[in-house]
């Protein structure tokens, strides 16, 4: 009897010892995180404004590049949230050519987005959907310190434990868009009438927000092993919050909740030091102004820092509740999507060429003379442009990545049919292409439907959604 409880015991150690083996030899969960300085230089125009940009005079916080990079032992990506409104697909690629040529990682599994800063340079072309023969100076720049970032945080790469949260900070975030009461009429540059007015102010006849909001803040966190804070990327979809001072270039909210998250969570001085970012949600038709109400006049950077600091005590508070784990499986799918160029009407066209060919006409509807020169930009623009979507895995957390500044409708949609709970959408990842409304949105009309504005057909939301869905079925 006790010979053959030894043969059974042995038998079993004999089939169990090689899948301890493999327990054992599986790699750790690693990150490492780092920061690259992308700060112009003054005197370039600040994007953010109609007619001529005016120029930066004064820097009174740096812009950044902050770099995550995660590894499972099998998979590694690496996400990077820029202190820029806009940077073209091309100098993104560059910044990845470089990435991979000096470490191997795959340039399809790198994400790079902008934040929606109006106190910066742009780095994008003129026109978004013509690349130019040559990068300029600053895009130049931009791309090699993305990469250097990148190439910093994969060096600072170190066991780590990782968890995910969201939580709901409703009271920042506000539809711009408002249905005006019966009566009232409104004009888009080329004469057509609009049912939604952007940005109306406090006037007497608004009706309703033309969207709901979405007030969700969806994070992770890392940790090193014995629990020392690595990074933090969180996501809010708002579009961005301004008040800055004249002429200076700042990061906004964005670098602000950067800063007060990592005062909060008590990790300054680290070495390597502690990174957080604010990126980008869906936040196109989003901003930090409830026009129901008449809001008290702030100081410069007054509101930013409220902002900032009700994002960081949302986080915090959920922070304290997480659940850290040691394994997190990462995947990352990317496609390139053929969308349609929009082309004027040949009544717009009609429109835009009379205004264009009177220099001295006074504009009789918004921006007249501006979007008539967006007008013919579109025509001149090729007929198709093709642009990067991706979506990420990191345990259960789902991320999806667009090159559009993209409305909350879609948003909420994603999260609703998302296979990963909790799921967030990275806006202006990859490329910048203006803003994509819904086709219900476009219907409605206002700003951020008009021409040029919108660049691409009026069916892309649908197509892009469709695309990112079927993207996340892949990795799940």
């Amino acid at each position: 009897m006790h010979q053959r409880a030894s043969l059974i015991l042995t038998t079993i150690l004999l089939l169990v010892a090689p899948l301890l083996a493999l327990a054992t030899d599986k790699k750790p969960f690693r990150a490492g995180v780092a920061t690259s300085n992308i700060t112009p230089w003054l005197d370039d125009g600040l994007v953010g404004n109609f007619g001529t940009p005016p120029p930066a005079k004064y820097v009174h916080d740096e812009l950044h590049a902050r770099c995550f990079v995660l590894d499972d032992g099998a998979t590694q990506i690496a996400i990077v949230v820029c202190d820029n409104i806009y940077i073209s697909r091309e100098v993104l690629d560059e910044a990845k050519r470089q990435i991979t040529v000096a470490t191997r990682l795959p340039a399809d599994r790198i994400l790079v987005s902008g934040t929606h800063t109006h106190s910066s340079v742009s780095a994008r072309w003129k026109n978004p959907l013509r690349p130019e023969a040559e990068f300029s100076e600053y895009q130049r720049f931009i791309a090699h310190r993305i990469a250097d970032g990148v190439r910093c945080a994969l060096y600072n790469l170190q066991p780590a434990k990782i968890a995910w949260g969201a939580v709901d900070l409703p009271g920042q975030v506000f539809c711009r868009r408002w249905l005006l009461k019966p009566g009232a009429e409104i004009f888009n540059p080329f004469g057509e009438p609009d049912q939604a007015k952007m940005n109306p102010g406090n006037r007497s006849d608004l009706l309703k927000p033309a969207s709901p909001v979405d007030p969700q803040i969806v994070f992770f966190a890392l940790q090193t092993p014995a629990g020392q804070p690595i990074g933090l990327l969180a996501n809010y979809s708002l579009h961005y919050v301004g008040g800055t001072g004249p002429n200076h270039i700042s990061a906004d909210y964005f670098a602000a909740f950067a800063d007060r998250i990592q005062e909060l969570l008590g990790a300054d001085r680290l070495d390597p030091p502690f990174v957080a970012a604010m990126s980008n949600g869906t936040s196109g038709n989003i901003n930090n102004i409830n026009f129901a109400v008449v809001r008290e006049k702030r100081k410069p950077y007054e509101q930013i820092r409220l902002v900032a600091d009700d994002c960081a005590q949302a986080v915090l508070k959920r922070y304290r509740e997480l659940e850290w784990h040691e394994q997190a499986s990462l995947g990352m799918r990317q496609r390139e999507l053929e969308l349609g160029v929009r082309k004027p009407t040949p009544a717009q066209l009609e429109h835009a060429r009379k205004v264009l060919a009177g220099p001295q006409r006074a504009d009789k509807f918004p921006h007249e003379r501006n979007y008539a020169a967006k007008a013919i930009q579109q025509l001149e623009s090729p007929d198709t442009v093709r642009v990067i979507l991706q979506v990420l895995r990191i345990g259960e957390l789902g991320i999806t990545a667009i090159p559009f500044e993209v409305f909350s409708d879609t948003g909420l949609e994603l999260k609703a049919r998302s296979p990963f709970k909790p799921t967030f959408t990275i806006e202006l990842a990859n490329g910048g292409y203006g803003y994509l409304p819904t086709p219900e949105q476009h219907k409605l009309g206002g700003y951020e439907t008009w021409l040029g504005s919108n660049k691409v057909e009026l069916q892309a939301s649908v197509k892009i959604v469709n695309t990112l869905l079927e993207m996340f079925s892949e990795l799940k």
